[in-house]
């Protein structure tokens, strides 16, 4: 059915549906983002409600949710801290300005028809920077929920001074975090039937609304657990709720960015959270039960208007967020309409029901994140960057590595820099990366393309776009025997393309002339190179 085409009354109830439990899982999402970036916790929430009307209005991604991400926490708490110079509140203005910029520029690079070059960016970098976040995120949000503020600053120090954050912990913050970190894991294991398809992070919203009373963590004093260790209750415990709506948002200021921190936090704001977006919606669009697919210079235009709404409110940088869409998918979203309910939803519980969220515990919402942190972290990214080849493991962990040691701009370009150093190493020339070359004809009812020179990260857009017009009506036939060399970049978004075709019931993609390389039984994704003899090479299509 084409985006254009009516919707069935059925589909409106659907939205509402999951538009509304979305609202659920982005309230404490936002708030613990907000909060852990610096921001009044309320500016995730602002940011949510323009990220379920702007983007919505201008023709998004039908599936995705926009809002805040935690992706984006270090960016903006780097921002906040370098841009404000000691002062938070200057700093969260000033961030709200470079939100805003980067918005426009994000709306620039979608008419320009840029979103493509997402694709540029070798596959296990993107891992990489994704697990690097992860590590981020409990360096930073492991010491709230032990409720003590550690005295160190740097990603490598904070982690460092865990254990000791560990030993001085508030036994009220940790009995809350791990509660809800045992309820949202308890949930996702446990969970059967319609009851699994709440998502977690409603039942440790529930463990910790439960908690707070019990705990009574509305009245600071010294609580005795176990009527033996006495463990303080500041009012800091608890979200702040602004006693008026337009305390809610914050003037940006434009002055003071034309530096180069401002320049900094610009690039990484555009660079990563385009990135997160994009693949956000195509990650999407393969649990799209109507098997459409997003036009992603479209929904980077949507985005940026989005950004640039939010960073005029003082709010914080938003992108197509993958969990929340998860969610809305799971919850039987069938339309942007699932996104506006959710923003209207938000919106409802900020001005008729802000009191429930000043009793969610601050210690609760790090939970949720450092939980995030161990997700994205996994030890099985490294695992499977292994499985498909050493070199992609060392670019997976290059980008870790600077990442944590200096910024998440610096991460990326180290994992790039390295992963074509290892195709220079293997014979490959600079004026490889410049240019792909294939031919397609057309052989009955299938399209061959022909590669005939290497196919790598930095030359596959061409290549990507013709597979992605070939007709689902028509076989496909990719044929690399000439190509002398595939890098798993390549291998990956030939991947998408032929999962694409099968989730739309397409005909199907088929590589031929992988026994032109050695080693034709390793993963899939693999590098291939080192051609065998020709005459090792079968000619039979």
């Amino acid at each position: 059915m084409p985006p254009s085409a009516p919707r069935p009354p059925r589909d409106l109830a659907s939205d509402l549906v999951a538009g509304f439990v979305v609202a659920l899982v982005a309230l404490p999402l936002c708030l613990a983002i907000a909060l852990a970036s610096g921001f009044p916790p309320f500016a995730g929430v602002l940011t949510a409600i323009v990220g379920g009307l702007v983007p919505s209005l201008l023709g998004s991604a039908p599936l995705t949710i926009k809002g805040p991400a935690a992706g984006l926490i270090v960016i903006v708490l780097g921002s906040v801290e370098t841009l404000g110079a000691g002062d938070a509140a200057l700093g969260v203005q000033r961030t709200a300005a470079v939100v805003a910029i980067a918005g426009c520029v994000q709306i620039a690079l979608g008419l320009t028809r840029a979103g493509r070059f997402a694709e540029l960016v070798p596959a296990s970098v993107v891992h990489g920077m994704l697990a690097a976040i992860g590590v981020l995120l409990v360096a930073k949000q492991g010491h709230v929920l032990l409720g003590v503020k550690p005295a160190a600053h740097t990603p490598g120090a904070l982690l460092a001074e865990l254990p000791l954050s560990l030993l001085h912990a508030r036994p009220v913050s940790v009995f809350i975090g791990v509660a809800v970190l045992a309820a949202m894991v308890a949930w996702a294991k446990f969970a059967t039937g319609k009851v699994a398809r709440v998502p977690p992070a409603i039942a440790g919203l529930a463990v910790a609304l439960f908690l707070g009373e019990a705990l009574d963590l509305a009245h600071p004093r010294d609580l005795l657990v176990a009527g033996l260790v006495p463990s303080p209750i500041y009012a800091e415990d608890l979200v702040h709720v602004p006693e008026h709506l337009s305390e809610l948002a914050g003037a940006p200021v434009f002055a003071g960015l034309l530096s180069l921190a401002g320049a900094r936090a610009l690039v990484l704001l555009v660079v990563v959270g385009s990135l997160e977006t994009l693949l956000s919606a195509k990650a999407i669009d393969s649990m799209d039960p109507l098997h459409r697919r997003t036009d992603l210079d479209r929904d980077l235009v949507s985005v940026g208007a989005g950004n640039a709404v939010a960073g005029l409110l003082g709010g914080l940088p938003m992108i197509s967020e993958i969990v929340r869409s998860s969610a809305n998918v799971t919850a039987g979203g069938r339309t942007a309409r699932a996104n506006v309910v959710h923003g209207l939803a938000l919106l409802a519980f900020v001005a008729l029901v802000p009191n429930l969220v000043h009793r969610l515990p601050v210690a609760a919402l790090a939970a949720l994140l450092v939980l995030k942190g161990l997700q994205l972290a996994s030890p099985r990214g490294l695992l499977h960057a292994r499985t498909i080849g050493l070199d992609q493991a060392a670019v997976f962990l290059t980008t870790i590595v600077f990442t944590v040691a200096v910024d998440l701009l610096a991460g990326i370009a180290a994992g790039i820099a390295l992963e074509a150093g290892v195709h220079l190493t293997r014979g490959l020339r600079f004026q490889d990366f410049r240019r792909c070359h294939f031919e397609t004809a057309e052989r009955g009812t299938a399209r061959v393309v022909t590669v005939r020179s290497p196919a790598i990260f930095a030359n596959a857009l061409p290549l990507r776009q013709e597979l992605l017009d070939t007709p689902d009506d028509r076989a496909l036939l990719l044929d690399l025997r000439h190509a002398r060399y595939v890098d798993h970049t390549v291998f990956s978004l030939v991947e998408a393309v032929r999962s694409g075709r099968q989730s739309r019931k397409g005909q199907p993609l088929e590589i031929i002339g992988l026994d032109a390389y050695d080693h034709p039984e390793a993963h899939p994704l693999s590098t291939r190179h080192t051609p065998r003899t020709p005459e090792a090479v079968s000619s039979d299509l």
